[in-house]
């Protein structure tokens, strides 16, 4: 049986992220939003998103596109983007968060493509592809695995097909890559009490401006916003293992749980409790147990 949205209170904006358990490696979000502004974050995973009406104002590294219904959009992992709404009306979509390995699985069957996937666009206008992303929220909601799985992969491989590519190796890395490299890695270590922006560089042996300018080359936002992001994903996973919200704040690093909510909101999109709720109904209808 589906369920409903989880309503946000303000201007008829809802909104539900949950993962469907007929289709394992994907997370869906099927959202209205008119005041909601996603700030600059990224994700593990891939974004792949489809707007139903309304317009979304996206924002990646080269500028900002405007999202129409018709449209696809695909984000490859770890890219930065934030997001508003592009009219007062503000707008309605349908996204999908693949895992790699789920994407990765379907370009090894269905293309030649080698190494690391992902896409060469990030919008492109396709009312077919569209429609299946949509089908596959609406069959997800229906509880029909059959037709969740088989409208997912029609619409990756379609995607894959027209505008996947093999993505870069990387290289040794530049000096100041490694420095932001180096950084991330203490930040993530030391996620509860992290260090200053001049301890930070102390540490390093740079100045505070060199390893701003370096992290925001390497990640695309400045490090205490890569923190926040950072926090955020391993509350994701928490709660995704059944811990409550007040002990997830906690245990990532905010001060307390409202810390949370607002930061996992707006990143997110839904207030933390209702993300774990409905992780909690998928591993009941799937007869798991979270570990």
């Amino acid at each position: 049986m589906a369920r409903g949205p989880t309503p946000t209170g303000r201007d008829g904006e809802w909104a539900r992220h949950w993962s469907y358990a007929g289709v394992p490696g994907l997370d869906l979000l099927r959202a209205r939003y008119v005041r909601h502004t996603f700030p600059r974050h990224s994700h593990e995973g891939f974004v792949l998103a489809a707007v139903r009406r309304g317009i979304e104002d996206l924002r990646m590294p080269d500028g900002t596109v405007s999202v129409l219904p018709g449209s696809v959009v695909m984000i490859n992992p770890e890219v930065p983007h934030s997001a508003h709404a592009g009219v007062p009306e503000g707008w309605s979509y349908g996204t999908l968060y693949p895992s790699r390995e789920l994407v990765a699985d379907v370009a090894a069957e269905i293309t030649t493509l080698r190494g690391t996937v992902g896409f060469a666009e990030t919008i492109v206008h396709d009312p077919d592809t569209a429609r299946l992303v949509h089908e596959v929220h609406l069959a997800a909601e229906a509880g029909n695995a059959l037709a969740a799985d088989t409208a997912f992969r029609l619409a990756i491989a379609r995607m894959l097909r027209r505008h996947g590519r093999s993505l870069p190796a990387r290289g040794p890395l530049p000096a100041a890559a490694r420095t932001a490299a180096l950084a991330r890695e203490i930040l993530a270590d030391r996620m509860t009490d992290p260090p200053s922006l001049e301890r930070l560089a102390h540490e390093l042996g740079t100045s505070p401006f060199a390893l701003l300018r370096a992290f925001k080359a390497a990640y695309g936002m400045p490090p205490h916003t890569w923190l926040t992001n950072a926090r955020v994903r391993r509350a994701q996973h928490l709660l995704n293992t059944g811990t409550a919200p007040a002990d997830a704040a906690v245990m990532v690093g905010f001060t307390d749980q409202p810390h949370l909510n607002r930061h996992f909101t707006r990143i997110v999109g839904v207030p933390p409790g209702a993300y774990r709720r409905e992780r909690a109904r998928t591993y009941k209808t799937a007869g798991t147990v979270p570990s």
